[in-house]
């Protein structure tokens, strides 16, 4: 029977951490995938919990997890209503919650006997992809790398021209969630601390650091993080495999709430690749 267990854990800032691991105890054998969701999003986003039941019913535990500063609280886990928190974020933090959560999950699967921790895969969407890129070039605890959707580039994200002079004058910019039309805020720490951690913060050169077996998924109707992005990881990351899924968005036919009790067919087919490059790799 597919279980989830939810549990919090804190961040180097002091912050929390909240995770959840879903498994099937029914399986005698178990590998972990660990999650990063990305930019604007949480670990209980649209129908990631459908894609950890998939992945358990494989015997893979899947942990997903939220960003010490993502923006909400764990009293209301699902809304941004501490965008202070969310102001604060910045890459390094990012990298340093993964590390986190990497090292909670080899202490605490430690005790359990039917749990392989020498087979971790890392997972990153869309931003979190980026920070997994990272995460892998420097943690020798990841055995394999998977990205959906993901960035290969932090810096062209930023503000330039007109709008950069304005965040670096006022201290802060605002960008507007489409979902709930919130203006979330981001101090100019952000890019401060960027340019201060450039070569430890620069996708593709640490990309092509990467040891590891890494599969890159990406949409060719992706709205939010173009193809090219997929193809840069794939041209600097000597081991890895570039999946392109046709019709598939940024989200791969997700959106939240997700109300349905079955994935839509272009997340269906994003959960069954990896599914197959973490067995057969």
């Amino acid at each position: 029977m597919i279980q989830n267990t939810s549990l919090q854990i804190t961040s180097e800032s002091g912050l929390p951490i909240l995770l959840d691991y879903t498994y099937d105890d029914a399986q005698t054998s178990h590998q972990v995938a660990l999650f990063c969701h990305g930019y604007k999003g949480f670990k209980d986003w649209g129908a990631w919990h459908l894609i950890a039941s998939e992945f358990a019913k494989n015997g893979i535990v899947f942990v997903k997890f939220n960003f010490s500063h993502y923006g909400g609280t764990p009293e209301q886990p699902t809304e941004f209503n501490n965008l202070e928190a969310f102001a604060e974020d910045n890459y390094t933090t990012q990298v340093q919650d993964v590390n986190t959560v990497i090292n909670w999950a080899a202490q605490y699967f430690s005790q359990h006997p039917f749990i392989n921790l020498n087979q971790l895969t890392l997972i990153g969407h869309s931003r979190g992809g980026g920070i997994s890129v990272l995460v892998a070039a420097q943690n020798h605890l990841v055995d394999r790398l998977i990205t959906w959707a993901a960035v290969s580039d932090f810096e062209s994200r930023f503000p330039t021209g007109s709008a950069f002079e304005q965040w670096k004058t006022t201290g802060v910019y605002h960008a507007k969630n489409g979902r709930t039309n919130q203006l979330m805020p981001h101090y100019f720490q952000f890019f401060e601390d960027f340019k201060a951690h450039e070569p430890e913060l620069h996708i593709l050169n640490n990309a092509k650091t990467i040891k590891q077996p890494c599969l890159i998924i990406h949409g060719d109707q992706d709205e939010a993080v173009r193809l090219d992005h997929a193809k840069d990881l794939h041209q600097h990351i000597n081991q890895s495999v570039l999946k392109v899924i046709p019709g598939a968005n940024h989200v791969f036919g997700m959106k939240h709430p997700w109300d349905e009790l079955h994935l839509p067919e272009k997340a269906s087919t994003l959960a069954q690749l990896s599914i197959n490059f973490v067995l057969e790799s």
